[in-house]
C-alpha cells in the first residue's frame, strides 16, 4: 500500500520542549513477521507399551503391599474359619497317597527293638528306621529301590537331614543324614541327582564321623541352614547339645564333639539323686531352628519354651525361658477364662516364624486343645530383635481358637459337598470349641498352612487331619469386606485311615517376597512359583496334600456350581469375598488353562472341561464391571476427558494377570556376566529358560484368547461397539476402556516377542555377542531389564544392536545374512522386522560393492541395487545405519546416492511434513512440529558432509581432462544436480541457512531454484541480510519491480537501520522502479514509485531535522542521544515530525516543507508559517553578533526554500510572499541592503517578471499599509525596476517584449501613472526612457 501522507494537527499549547518526546507510530511495512497465536499445547501422549507397562509396574506395587503377618494377627483373639469337607473351597487337595513299598514291610517285621519312620520331603524320598538299621526309597516311585545305611551297630533312636556347614565337605554332600544310636551319633554324606523321572536319586557315603551320646537316649535333633551346626537332646535329660564337626583334626579337637550348652562343668558327670516322692523329669520334646533371627527354639515335656541365640563364636546362650503359666497368664490378659487353655492342656509342637514373614512374630506353639498361639520376642526396650541382637522377652501375640464343633464332618458327608460353613469373628469368638480337643501334634508352614493331627475316641489308631490355610485373597482387600476380619482362613477336614509318622514341606519353601510386607501374598505367586505340596507319612503310605490355588478354588466352583444355571451365584458370591478385579483376573486365568485338578486316576491335569472354560470365558466377559467416567467432578478442562477414565476392573484384572505371568522376569536383568573358574568370560540368564519359554506360552494364551473373544469384549471390540453407545459419557469412558485394553494387547505381543529374542540370543553364542558391541551398549545391556527391553526406546534401540551383531557374527561365519534376519524376523518380528531384513541385505551389498573396488561395474551394480533396497526401507533405518551407508557411499564415490538416500529418509521420517508448517509459521518455540524438523536435519547434516567430501575431491583429482569430464567430475556433477533439483522445501531451506552459516552467501545467490525466493522472502522479515539478499537476488534475475519492493519494505522496516541507510534504500528503491522492463504491469509500477517517491521526501525532511537538532544548542548534552536515537531510525509520520519536532522547536522552513509534502493547502496555515518564518530568521541574524545582516539571512532561507519548493504556487504563494518580504524590508531593513534585494531574492529563483510586475500593481493601486503616500513611490521605483528587467529579458532575441504587444501598452500606461508618483530624479529619468523604448517598439 502506498505510503499517505498525514495532514499536519495544529500545534499543541506550550513551549519548545528540550527533548521531544515522540510516540512511536511505525509504518506498515511488507514482509513483517506476523504475529502467531500461541499455540495450545496438550499432554504428551502415552506409547502403548508405556502405557500398559504403568498399569503392570502399579499392578505389581499393590500386590507388593500385601499385609505383613503381624497386621492381621495383632494383640487379641480369632477364630474365623471357613470350613468345607472335600469341596470346591478346600484350601487344600489330596492329590493321590503312594503307598509303603512290600520291602519296607518284609524289613519291618524283622524288627526286633524299636522302628520309627519318617519324611525328606523335599527329595520326596521318606525313611524307616529298622533296629539299627536305615532305609530310604523314593516314594513317588512305582519301584523304588531301598538305599541302606546298616553301618550303625546300634539300635538307631533318631534321623535328621541338615544341610552340612560350607567348605567341610566336597560339593557333592550336599546333605547330612544325622543319625543317633543308643550310643553315638553318626554323620551320613548325602548326595542327589535328578532321575529320569523327574525325581531324586540319592547316593549315602560314609564320612567316618560320630561322636558317642551313650546315657543321653537322642531323639530330638535340629540342624542350622545357615551355619551348617547341629543340635540335639534326648530322653536322658532336658540338655541342649551340639555335635561339632570339621574337616581334620586339630591340637586339642577331634574331628567330631559335643558340646553341652545348657549344664557345664562337672555337674554333667553328677548324677541326680532324689529324696521322698520322685518327681518327673523334663526332656526337651522338639526343637525349631529359626537362622534368619539366629535363634534356637526348644519345647519341654512340661510345655516350657526356651529360646536360645546363636553367637557368631559358637556358642549358644539360653536367653529366655517361658513356661506354660507365664504363657497362660499372657493369654489371660486377651480372653475371659476358657477350657481350653489350662495348666492341664499341653503345648505339642513349636514352630518358627521367620523375621522374613513377620519382623514381631517369632513362634507359634499349638496345644493339644487345638489352639494356636503366636508369641513375639523383643530386647531391650521392647524393640524387636535382630540377627546380631539377642531377645530378651517373649509375650504372647495372638490366639487362634479351633473352629466350631459342628465343622467337623459326619462319615456319611458327600466328599463331593459344596457347602461352606463359616465362622466368623463376629458377633462372638468361639473360645470354647473342642473340634481340635485331641490334637496329637500339628506343624506350621510358610505363609500359614496349619495341619493338626486329632485323635478321636471312636478311632484311637488314627488320625483326622485338620488343614487350614490363609484366606489370601481376602486379606490382600480388606477394603471390600463388609464386616472385618481378622486372620481369615480356609480349612477342611480329612481321614488318614491311620495314623501320622511324620510330615514334610514337598516344595520349597514359601515367599512371595523377602520382606514381611507382601511375603505370604499367594495370588501374586500362584503362576510364578511350584504349587506348595505337602507330604504327609502315616504307617500306610505317603498321602500328599496340594494347596489349592485361588484359580483352582474358582474353577472347581465352576464346575460344582450347577453350570450355566449357577454361575451368577457363584461368582457374586466370589465378587463379594474378593473383589470384581481379583474375579476378573482369576476367570481370565481359569479360561487360559491355568487352572488344575486331580484326575480321577490320581494324576495332577490342567482343567480342559470346555464347560469349565467356557463359564470362565462368560465371567470374564460379562462380570467384568464397567469403566467410569467422573464427568461432574472434572475440573480442569485443558486435560482430555479420556485422561478421566477409570478403567474396569476387567482392565485391572488383565493387567493383574500379565503381572503375574511376569512377576519373576520383569524387573529380572537380561544377561549376567561372570567369571568361569578358569577366567574365562561366560554370560547366563538371569531367568531360567525354561521358565522363559513357560512365560511366553502362558502369554500367548492369553493373546489367543483375548483375540478369539475380541468382539464380545467391551474395550476390545473396536469402533464398530461405538454405536451401542447412548450418550457422551458412555463414549468417552469406552473410548478410555478401548485404550487401556488395547494398550495390554501390544504389550502381550512385545513380550513374546521378546522372550523370543532372549531366547534368540541365548541359542547364538551370546558371549560373542555382547563382547562385540560397544562399551556404551554393552553397560546399557548389563542394566536392560525385561521391563526395559520390551517397553523403552533405550530397549529397542540395544535389540538393534544385538541384531546387528548377531547378523555381524553370522556374516563372519559365512553365513546367510538374509535366510539369518528372515529367521530373526519370524521368531521375534517387532525386534527384527521385515525391513530390518532388507537394510541387512542392503548392508550386505554395500560390504561387496567395496570389496570390489570403487571403479568396478560390479561395484555400481551391488551399491545401485543396495540404495533401491534402502530407499525401500528408509523409514526404518537408524541414524547408525544411515551413517554407515553414507560414510561407505562417500568412501567409494556414490555422492548423488548418498543425497537421495538422506532425503528420502528425512521425509519418511516426517511424512507429514510437519517440519515445513513450523518453518512456515515462523518457527515458534516449544512447538513439537521442532522435533520433526530436528529430525529431518540430522539427515541434511550427512548431506553436507557429503557436499565438502565432494569439494576435497577435487583437490585430488580433476573435473575436465584434455576437454573431456573425468568420471570423478561426472560424480561430483550428479551430486550437485541432486542438490539443486531437490524438491524438498525443508532440505533447500536448511541448505540455505547452511550457505548463509559458512559465508556462502554467493553460492546462494547462483542457485537456480523457486525455493530461494521463498525461503529470503520468508527469512527477511527476521533480519536485514536475508532481505539484502532478496533484493541482490531479484536485481540478479533483473526483476527491478521486486527488487525495489523489497528495498522499500527494508525502509519501512523495523530493523535497527540508520535513517541514512532508509534513505539510501529509497532512493535504489526509485532507480529500480523507475527501470522500465517488458513484463511489468504499468500501473503497480507507478504505485510502487509514487510511494517510494511520497517516503523519500518524508525520509529527507527528517534527515533535515536530524541535522538541526544534533547542532542545535538548546538541547541538552544527556538528553540528545535519546533524541537521535528516536530521529536517526525508523522514518516517522509527518504529525509527528510537525507537532512533535519542528513546530516546537520553530523550524518553519521544515514546517513548510511538511505542508508540501503533505500536501496541506490551508494558505492561512501557509502564510503564517512563512511569516514566522521570516521573524525567526531575522531573530536570529540580530542576536549573532558575527555574521549576515538579518536582511541577508531571510533572502538566503526565502531563496533556499523557493528551491526546495519549487515555487510551489501553494506553498510559494509569491503574491503573498513579495508584499510581505516588502513590508519587511520597510520595516525592518530599510536603507539597508541593495534598494532591489527582495526582488532580486525572486528574480533569482526565476519567478516570472510578469508575476513580480502583476503582484507590485496590485500593491501600488491598493494604496496597503506601508506603502501609502509619499511611501508608494518604494513600490513604483520596483515597478520601474521590474519592468526595465522585464524588457531586457524578453527584448532578447527574436522574442516579443514583454511577451507581447498587450503587455507593452499596459507596461507604458504603468510607468505613465508612475512617472506621477513623485519618484526621484534618477528613476524618474530611467522610467521616462524606458517608457521611450516601448513606444518606440509599439510604433
Amino acid at each position: 500500500m502506498a505510503y499517505m501522507p498525514q495532514t499536519p494537527q495544529k500545534a499543541l499549547p506550550g513551549a519548545y520542549v528540550q527533548t521531544p518526546a515522540h510516540q512511536s507510530h511505525a509504518l506498515s511495512q511488507q514482509g513483517q513477521v506476523a504475529q502467531t497465536e500461541t499455540q495450545k499445547t496438550t499432554p504428551e501422549e502415552i506409547q502403548p507399551t508405556a502405557r500398559a507397562a504403568k498399569a503392570v509396574n502399579e499392578a505389581l506395587w499393590e500386590e507388593s503391599r500385601y499385609p505383613e503377618l503381624d497386621s492381621y494377627i495383632g494383640q487379641g483373639i480369632s477364630s474365623e474359619y471357613e470350613v468345607s469337607a472335600q469341596s470346591a473351597w478346600a484350601p487344600f487337595q489330596k492329590i493321590k497317597m503312594y503307598p509303603i513299598p512290600d520291602r519296607i514291610f518284609e524289613q519291618y517285621n524283622r524288627a526286633q527293638v524299636s522302628t520309627i519312620m519318617g519324611l525328606f520331603a523335599d527329595f520326596n524320598h521318606a525313611w524307616v528306621a529298622i533296629d539299627n538299621a536305615l532305609y530310604l526309597w523314593d516314594y513317588t516311585h512305582p519301584n523304588p529301590d531301598l538305599v541302606s545305611f546298616e553301618d550303625a551297630t546300634h539300635t538307631i533312636t533318631a534321623v535328621k537331614l541338615v544341610i552340612p556347614r560350607a567348605g567341610v565337605f566336597v560339593p557333592s554332600i550336599v546333605r547330612l543324614l544325622v543319625v543317633a544310636t543308643t550310643a553315638d551319633i553318626i554323620l551320613v554324606g548325602m548326595s542327589t541327582q535328578t532321575a529320569s523321572h523327574g525325581g531324586k536319586t540319592v547316593a549315602l557315603y560314609s564320612l567316618k564321623m560320630s561322636t558317642p551320646v551313650k546315657g543321653l537316649d537322642v531323639d530330638v535333633i535340629e540342624g542350622s541352614d545357615a551355619t551348617g551346626r547341629i543340635f540335639f537332646s534326648g530322653r536322658g535329660s532336658d540338655d541342649v547339645y551340639e555335635f561339632t564337626y570339621q574337616q581334620e583334626e586339630r591340637w586339642f579337637t577331634n574331628r567330631c564333639a559335643k558340646i553341652n550348652h545348657t549344664t557345664k562343668g562337672y555337674s554333667t558327670l553328677t548324677p541326680t539323686l532324689f529324696f521322698g516322692k520322685r518327681v518327673q523329669q523334663e526332656l526337651v520334646v522338639r526343637m525349631v531352628m529359626d537362622d534368619s533371627r539366629r535363634l534356637l527354639y526348644t519345647l519341654s515335656s512340661k510345655s516350657t519354651i526356651r529360646t536360645f541365640f546363636m553367637r557368631s563364636n559358637s556358642a549358644l546362650d539360653l536367653v529366655i525361658t517361658k513356661p506354660l503359666n507365664q504363657i497362660l497368664s499372657n493369654v489371660g490378659h486377651m480372653t475371659s477364662q476358657t477350657e481350653l487353655l489350662t495348666p492341664a492342656m499341653r503345648i505339642v509342637s513349636i514352630s518358627a516364624i521367620t523375621a522374613q514373614e513377620a519382623s514381631k512374630t517369632n513362634l507359634v506353639a499349638s496345644t493339644s486343645s487345638g489352639c494356636r498361639i503366636f508369641m513375639s520376642a523383643t530386647s531391650a526396650y521392647g524393640s524387636s530383635p535382630s540377627s546380631s541382637i539377642a531377645p530378651t522377652s517373649m509375650q504372647v501375640q495372638h490366639v487362634k481358637f479351633p473352629p466350631a464343633e459342628n465343622s467337623i464332618p459326619l462319615h456319611n458327608q458327600s466328599s463331593q459337598s459344596n457347602q461352606l460353613t463359616q465362622h466368623s469373628t463376629a458377633p462372638s469368638i468361639n473360645t470354647s470349641s473342642r473340634a481340635l480337643k485331641e490334637t496329637r501334634s500339628a506343624v506350621r508352614y510358610a505363609p500359614g498352612y496349619f495341619l493338626t493331627f486329632v485323635v478321636r475316641e471312636q478311632q484311637p489308631g488314627t488320625d483326622l487331619l485338620f488343614a487350614s490355610a490363609p484366606d489370601s485373597a481376602r486379606i490382600a482387600q480388606p477394603q471390600i469386606q463388609q464386616t472385618p476380619v481378622r486372620y481369615p482362613e480356609l480349612a477342611f477336614w480329612i481321614s488318614l485311615g491311620s495314623r501320622a509318622e511324620d510330615v514334610g514341606l514337598a516344595t520349597g519353601e514359601f515367599s512371595a517376597t523377602s520382606s514381611p510386607v507382601g511375603f505370604g501374598n499367594e495370588l501374586a505367586v500362584q503362576f510364578d512359583r511350584p504349587t506348595p505340596e505337602i507330604a504327609v507319612l502315616t504307617n500306610t503310605g505317603v498321602h500328599m496334600l496340594r494347596r489349592r490355588r485361588l484359580v483352582d478354588i474358582f474353577a472347581a466352583a465352576l464346575r460344582l456350581g450347577g453350570g450355566a444355571e449357577g454361575l451368577e451365584g457363584e461368582v457374586n458370591r466370589f465378587v463379594r469375598r474378593y473383589g470384581r478385579g481379583e474375579v476378573a483376573s482369576t476367570a481370565l486365568a481359569v479360561a487360559c488353562g491355568q487352572a488344575f485338578d486331580v484326575t480321577s486316576d490320581s494324576r495332577l491335569a490342567r482343567i480342559s472341561d470346555p464347560e469349565v472354560l467356557e463359564l470362565a470365558r462368560k465371567c470374564f466377559i460379562e462380570y467384568g464391571g464397567k469403566p467410569e467416567y467422573p464427568e461432574n467432578s472434572i475440573h480442569d478442562r485443558t486435560i482430555p476427558a479420556i485422561d478421566f477414565v477409570r478403567p474396569s476392573p476387567r482392565h485391572a484384572g488383565v493387567a493383574r494377570y500379565i503381572s503375574r505371568l511376569l512377576r519373576s522376569i520383569w524387573k529380572a536383568p537380561i544377561v549376567i556376566e561372570k567369571l568361569t573358574p578358569t577366567g574365562g568370560f561366560m554370560v547366563v540368564s538371569a531367568v531360567g529358560l525354561g521358565k522363559l519359554q513357560d512365560t511366553s506360552q502362558d502369554l500367548t494364551k492369553l493373546k489367543e484368547f483375548l483375540t478369539a473373544n475380541k468382539s464380545f469384549i467391551e474395550g476390545l471390540a473396536g469402533p464398530e461397539a461405538l454405536g451401542n453407545v447412548h450418550s457422551k459419557r458412555e463414549e468417552v469412558s469406552l473410548q478410555g476402556e478401548h485404550r487401556a485394553l488395547h494398550a495390554l494387547a501390544v504389550l502381550i505381543d512385545r513380550v513374546v516377542e521378546g522372550i523370543s529374542f532372549v531366547l534368540v540370543l541365548y541359542d547364538e553364542k551370546i558371549e560373542e555377542i555382547i563382547i562385540s558391541l560397544a562399551d556404551e551398549s554393552r553397560q546399557q545391556l548389563r542394566n536392560l531389564s525385561y521391563e526395559g527391553l520390551c517397553t523403552t526406546d533405550l530397549g529397542k534401540m540395544l535389540a538393534k544392536d544385538l541384531v546387528k551383531a548377531i547378523v555381524n557374527r553370522n556374516i563372519v561365519s559365512g553365513s546367510n545374512v538374509e535366510t539369518v534376519a528372515e529367521a530373526l524376523r519370524r521368531r521375534c518380528g517387532s525386534f527384527c522386522s521385515a525391513d530390518d531384513v532388507v537394510i541387512f541385505k542392503a548392508q550386505e551389498f554395500v560390504k561387496r560393492g567395496a570389496e570390489a573396488g570403487a571403479d568396478s561395474d560390479v561395484c555400481r551394480d551391488y551399491l545401485n541395487e543396495s540404495l533401491r533396497l534402502l530407499r525401500q526401507v528408509a523409514g526404518s533405518l537408524s541414524m547408525e545405519q544411515l551413517q554407515w551407508t553414507i560414510g561407505q557411499y562417500v568412501a567409494l564415490q556414490f555422492y548423488a546416492a548418498s543425497i537421495q538416500l538422506c532425503l528420502e529418509k528425512a521425509n519418511e521420517s516426517d511424512r507429514g511434513n510437519r517440519a515445513l508448517t513450523w518453518i512456515q509459521e515462523g518457527r515458534p518455540p516449544g512447538d513439537r512440529r521442532g522435533e520433526a524438523f530436528e529430525g529431518r536435519k540430522k539427515c541434511y547434516d550427512l548431506i553436507y558432509q557429503v557436499m565438502l567430501s565432494v569439494e576435497r575431491s577435487r583437490t585430488e583429482s580433476p573435473d575436465m581432462v584434455d576437454g573431456q569430464l573425468t568420471l570423478s567430475g561426472k560424480r561430483r556433477e550428479e551430486a550437485g544436480d541432486e542438490i539443486d533439483t531437490a524438491d524438498d522445501e525443508v532440505f533447500q531451506t536448511d541448505l540455505y541457512d547452511w550457505y548463509l552459516q559458512n559465508d556462502r552467501a554467493d553460492q546462494l545467490l547462483e542457485v537456480e531454484s523457486p525455493y530461494v525466493i521463498t525461503y529470503l522472502q520468508r527469512r527477511s522479515s527476521e533480519n536485514v541480510a536475508h532481505a539484502d539478499l532478496l533484493w541482490r537476488y531479484y536485481v540478479q534475475k533483473e526483476r527491478y519491480q521486486d527488487a525495489a519492493v523489497v528495498q522499500l519494505a527494508l525502509a519501512k522496516s523495523r530493523f535497527a537501520l540508520s535513517l541514512d541507510k532508509r534513505i539510501e534504500y529509497l532512493g535504489n528503491a526509485r532507480t529500480n522502479a523507475s527501470t522500465t522492463r517488458p513484463g511489468i504491469v504499468r500501473s503497480s509500477r507507478t504505485e510502487v514509485l509514487r510511494e517510494v517517491s511520497d517516503l523519500l521526501e518524508v525520509a529527507n525532511i527528517q534527515s533535515d531535522l536530524v541535522q538541526r537538532l544534533r547542532s542545535d544548542d538548546r538541547i541538552t548534552a544527556d538528553r540528545r542521544p535519546k533524541v537521535m536515537e528516536e530521529l536517526d531510525g525508523a522514518i516517522l509520520p509527518l504529525t509527528v515530525l510537525f507537532n512533535t519536532y519542528c513546530e516546537p522547536a520553530y523550524y518553519f522552513d521544515l514546517c513548510i516543507l511538511i505542508y508540501e509534502t503533505a500536501d496541506h493547502r490551508v494558505a492561512s496555515d501557509i502564510k503564517a508559517t512563512w511569516q514566522n518564518l521570516l521573524e525567526r530568521a531575522h531573530t536570529m541574524a540580530e542576536q549573532t553578533d558575527q555574521g549576515p545582516e538579518p536582511y541577508e539571512m531571510v533572502a538566503e532561507n526565502v531563496r533556499s526554500l523557493g528551491t526546495k519548493l519549487g515555487l510551489s504556487e501553494t506553498m510559494f504563494p509569491v503574491t503573498e510572499l513579495l508584499p510581505m518580504l516588502k513590508r519587511y524590508a520597510h520595516n525592518y531593513q530599510h536603507e539597508r541592503g541593495p534598494e532591489t534585494w527582495v526582488l532580486d531574492i525572486f528574480i533569482d529563483l526565476q519567478v516570472p517578471f510578469e508575476t513580480l510586475y502583476a503582484t507590485l500593481e496590485h500593491m501600488f493601486y491598493n494604496d496597503e499599509p506601508p506603502f501609502q503616500g509619499r511611501q508608494r513611490r518604494l513600490i513604483a521605483n520596483d515597478i520601474v525596476y521590474i519592468a526595465r528587467m522585464w524588457f531586457q529579458d524578453s527584448s532578447r532575441g527574436s522574442r516579443s517584449a514583454f511577451g507581447g504587444e498587450d503587455n507593452a501598452i499596459a507596461v507604458s500606461q504603468m510607468l505613465h501613472m508612475v512617472m506621477q508618483s513623485g519618484l526621484d530624479e534618477r528613476r524618474l529619468e530611467e522610467c521616462q526612457n524606458l517608457r521611450m523604448r516601448i513606444e518606440h517598439l509599439l510604433r
